[in-house]
């Protein structure tokens, strides 16, 4: 079964251009043939550019949107392709490997940036769960991520303390070594990651113990972020700077928090409004009164007018949710009125019922129960 292409890349399918290339240069970075050498990583890399190449344009995304895979079928060639024909993937890599793009065809390579320059770090994702009160009033919530910092021991070098990384010998510093072929056709010049260095351009001899060469270390951390009053399902809060840090003295990428909402038993929520039930008895419909609900701020008491009909929508007004970036205006609590009819009365409570039903049947001109019920509650 063919992989869905927003799974290939880790997004959810409304991601926007930017998250989609953000993901695609993570993957990319980590699965590429030249970088990795395990089984699987280069399949797994044209599974990657493949899902990159349909899902960053917009009209492809769309047909892949509406038909699946059998809408984007035969619209390019599965699988690694060369770099100059994917329309950004040459500049996407060179961002990262420094220039590398593949094989260019007769002539030079592309050139590209030093690899020895500050990266920025990724971006990193949480999804949070909030009950539903939480997401109207908002407050402190703490969170644990797991992410990359400078290791302090090499301040982000790798090398051990007292030490430096020497340019590679290889690359002379460059990042990147070229192979030229020669055919009857031309000379065709290739252009690689450096095996030696890696792209980086420098060799560490003697590593840091505590980062094994790396520069970085992955942390578990705590942090207390602030949810804002009135936040709904899928909003998206960013934390900047708590993503990984940067290298060679880039900043560090932003945490990016996604925020889900669970549903209540009892309320529901409709824009800035919130929804809610209540049940009252037919005398409580016909004769009105005071009682408590209950609203996200606690019980609060609501008027009930006399002739209260079925289905009939009440308002306890500045009781919803509060808007976001305004907190102090909020919306209204709507509460939809159900009438309870008794399957069952007492013999006392029937004659009662009888006598009224008849004093109403003398003025309308219909009698019985019936027609007293279909006077009140349809009038």
């Amino acid at each position: 079964m063919a992989t869905d292409y927003y799974e290939t890349l880790g997004v959810a399918r409304n991601a926007d251009q930017e998250e989609i290339k953000r993901a695609y240069r993570r993957l990319a970075r980590k699965y590429h043939p030249d970088v990795n050498k395990e089984a699987g990583a280069e399949d797994r890399f044209k599974e990657i550019n493949r899902a990159y190449e349909v899902l960053s344009e917009p009209e492809m995304r769309a047909r892949y949107d509406r038909f699946g895979h059998a809408g984007v079928e035969g619209a390019a060639a599965q699988g690694f392709q060369d770099l100059g024909d994917m329309g950004g993937f040459a500049d996407i890599f060179e961002s990262f490997f420094s220039g590398f793009a593949g094989q260019s065809g007769v002539g030079g390579p592309r050139t590209g940036r030093r690899p020895t320059g500050p990266a920025r770090g990724d971006d990193l994702r949480l999804d949070l769960k909030l009950d539903f009160r939480e997401a109207v009033f908002g407050g402190e919530k703490e969170i644990r991520i797991s992410h990359l910092e400078t290791c302090e021991t090499c301040s982000g070098t790798g090398a051990k303390p007292g030490t430096r990384p020497r340019t590679c010998a290889t690359c002379t510093g460059s990042g990147q070594v070229r192979r030229v072929t020669r055919t009857p056709f031309g000379s065709f010049t290739q252009v690689s990651v450096c095996p030696t260095c890696n792209g980086s351009g420098q060799v560490i001899e003697d590593k840091c113990e505590t980062c094994d060469g790396r520069g970085q270390k992955q942390i578990t951390k705590k942090l207390k972020i602030t949810i804002p009053a009135g936040v709904d399902d899928g909003t998206r809060l960013r934390v900047a700077s708590e993503g990984d840090s940067g290298q060679r003295g880039g900043p560090p990428g932003d945490l990016y928090v996604y925020l889900f909402v669970n549903e209540d038993a009892e309320f529901k929520r409709e824009g800035i409004n919130i929804l809610s039930h209540i049940e009252i008895s037919y005398l409580q419909a016909i004769l009105g009164g005071r009682l408590e609900v209950n609203t996200v701020d606690g019980p609060q008491e609501l008027t009930i007018p006399p002739g209260t009909q079925p289905k009939t929508v009440l308002k306890l007004e500045n009781r919803g949710v509060p808007k976001l970036g305004n907190p102090v205006s909020r919306g209204d609590h709507l509460i939809t009125v159900d009438i309870e009819i008794p399957n069952r009365i007492t013999p006392e409570e029937r004659e009662l019922l009888e006598k009224l039903a008849k004093i109403r049947g003398e003025r309308t001109g219909k009698g019985g129960i019936e027609g007293f019920f279909g006077n009140i509650f349809h009038k």
